[in-house]
């Protein structure tokens, strides 16, 4: 009888007009319960609507998600604005509308579609139950697709939409996220994630096609389809090739007694890590035995992100001390980026700031450029590239040994888009970097790189190893040699997006009308950078050299003093971020005093342009 009159209940819900006050959220409720064959999440909606949770039920169904600074990102679980499967459905069917609009030889070419190892068992929703429903999607419409057999790292999915000429390419992951998310982040034929105006194009075609197409949810597709290939071996083998323009030292790598621990951090990157060391004369790094095989629960760690520090590499910290092993490489769990611990004389670690990595970096790949140049390299064809809210080190280090060095917007997407448009003018890439613990040595892959920074890294440290140097001590060299470089990061939290607008309108509108601040408290300001209305005071016309970006609000000043400073809001969360750092001359080596001057204008700053009290601001420090 019970079973009978809860049949009866579900069928009531599925055919009744919802009667819920809002005419919207009525339609987006017929539609989700009509839409969704996954019986997990759309238990989830029934049970919202049985208990009357229409707020919830609206925040779930009343909104889409956008594309933010790495694709498509949101929790898992049912409802428009979360990852699952209908919405990636829905993103792929918008997709497939627009390539088709973009490209007559889309049939031929194909797509690209590789995931992660993330996974949610109250929403049935997993990375490649996703992989397979994007690639469904496709296969009913006689695209053929390149559907990685297994979890891959996420630069593997450029890399191979590069390598096989695919039109695009989809990694389902969620990077170094809580494991609650999961994500849809989109390649172009270039290799480099998409930027504007595909990504406006794109949601405006999901849009048009929300409703599944006859086919869509046909997974077994990916088994029977003939347009379905497997491209795992052939990038894999095409890739660990491709590393070897970047291996200079394979030899003395063969013979170290250096010994390496590399954690994957539940996550993709042990299988690759390891063939990669393999590639270049190693023996493997050792692993962190709790942390090498997948886990979508990352049950060792607070929260898998290699870049909160000593507090996540405890296990791989503790495991090395036990090895005798001086240096850890810690992988995110889908591999694009790379985080570096030390063993300092002390018997203390050194984890490195992303920044500091990236002084390393620059200085390795050029070092190496430079011994291992043809007769005719021209060092003025050479160029570095960093986000804008990363440190200046390789500006310092191009002015100095004449290579060119350029910023672009945050996002690694703009680096990528922009290495490939200076390769088309026959110009050399060696490294680009963010100072989110994002590298990219060479460009055999136009995005960040966890696996190829991990090697290079471990390249690095073996050299300096017969120099009798740590990469500490290497890092002070250059900072001696080019200018010390100290930065610091760190965010306030604010929920009201009327208090972010106006604490940066009051920034262009400071003592008066249209005029941005002179001084930061007893600072003086030398240029002010506005790229939300592409204002640039150190330009003769004024106009920022980097594209104007509307949609996020970002200022950034230079002081007399040498600190560069940038206020930004975060893409994906309610955050006020900071960025400092002291760009000194290698005439000025008291560090000291250099980081006090770095306290105080920080200090200053927020005071005066972020009123934290005023404004209700939740301080959090990174």
């Amino acid at each position: 009888m019970a079973e009978n009159a809860e049949g009866d209940l579900n069928s009531n819900l599925l055919h009744a007009p919802y009667q819920t006050g809002d005419p919207q959220l009525d339609t987006a409720i017929g539609q989700w319960l009509r839409w969704d064959k996954n019986p997990k999440t759309k238990e989830q909606i029934e049970n919202l609507l049985r208990n009357g949770m229409n707020k919830e039920l609206r925040d779930r169904l009343c909104c889409r998600m956008t594309f933010g600074t790495a694709g498509l990102r949101s929790a898992m679980g049912a409802g428009f604005c979360y990852i699952n499967d209908l919405t990636v459905i829905q993103s792929t069917q918008g997709m497939y509308k627009y390539l088709e609009r973009c490209f007559s030889d889309f049939k031929q070419r194909g797509f690209v579609v590789g995931y992660d190892t993330r996974g949610q068992v109250t929403s049935s929703c997993s990375s490649q139950r996703l992989a397979k429903l994007t690639a469904a999607v496709l296969l009913a419409k006689d695209v053929p697709v390149y559907l990685f057999s297994r979890y891959v790292p996420t630069p593997f999915v450029p890399y191979a939409v590069q390598e096989l000429k695919a039109v695009a390419g989809v990694m389902i992951t969620a990077s170094h996220n809580r494991k609650e998310d999961n994500g849809y982040k989109v390649y172009w034929e270039t290799g480099a994630q998409i930027t504007s105006p595909h990504d406006k194009e794109i949601l405006k075609c999901i849009e048009e096609c929300v409703e599944p197409w006859n086919g869509s949810w046909n997974d077994n597709l990916v088994d029977t389809s003939p347009l379905k290939r497997d491209p795992l071996q052939d990038i894999c083998r095409r890739y660990m090739e491709d590393l070897k323009k970047i291996c200079f030292h394979r030899e003395l790598n063969s013979k170290t007694t250096l010994k390496f621990v590399h954690t994957s951090f539940h996550g993709v990157g042990h299988d690759y890590v390891q063939l990669a060391f393999q590639v270049f004369g190693f023996k493997p790094p050792i692993p962190v035995p709790e942390q090498k095989d997948p886990d979508p629960d990352f049950s060792t760690v607070k929260c898998p992100n290699p870049e909160e520090g000593e507090s996540v590499l405890e296990l791989s910290l503790r495991l090395a001390e036990k090895e005798h092993a001086r240096v850890v490489l810690a992988t995110d769990p889908d591999a694009d980026r790379l985080a570096v611990a030390e063993l300092q004389e002390n018997g203390h670690w050194k984890v490195f700031t992303g920044n500091e990595l990236a002084a390393l970096f620059g200085w390795w790949m050029f070092d190496c450029w430079k011994k291992n140049k043809s007769r005719n390299a021209d060092v003025k064809n050479v160029y570095m590239l960093a986000t804008t809210v990363s440190s200046k080190i390789l500006k310092a280090i191009a002015l100095k040994e004449g290579f060119h060095f350029e910023e672009t917007l945050p996002g690694f997407k703009w680096i990528g888009s922009r290495i490939k448009d200076l390769l088309a003018n026959g110009k050399e890439v060696l490294f680009a970097f963010e100072e989110s613990i994002g590298f990219l040595c060479g460009t055999s892959v136009l995005d960040k790189d966890g696996v190829s920074a991990a090697v290079v890294a471990a390249e690095m440290a073996a050299y300096l190893e017969t120099k009798n140097i740590t990469l500490k001590q290497q890092l002070i060299k250059v900072y001696e040699k080019y200018g010390y470089h100290i930065s610091k990061t760190s965010y306030f939290l604010c929920y009201d997006p009327t208090t972010i607008k106006s604490i940066f309108e009051r920034l262009r509108n400071f003592d008066s009308p249209k005029e941005y601040p002179k001084f930061c408290g007893t600072f003086a300001i030398l240029y002010i950078r506005d790229v939300t209305t592409g204002y640039d005071s150190s330009q003769p016309n004024k106009k920022s050299v980097l594209p104007v970006s509307k949609n996020s609000q970002m200022i950034t000043f230079t002081f007399q003093n040498g600190c560069v400073a940038t206020l930004r809001t975060s893409g994906t969360e309610p955050k006020i971020k900071y960025y400092a750092e002291m760009c000194a001359s290698p005439e000025q080596s008291d560090t000291a005093l250099l980081e006090e001057e770095l306290r105080k204008l920080i200090e200053d700053l927020i005071e005066n342009f972020l009123e934290p009290s005023k404004n209700g601001l939740i301080w959090r420090s990174v």
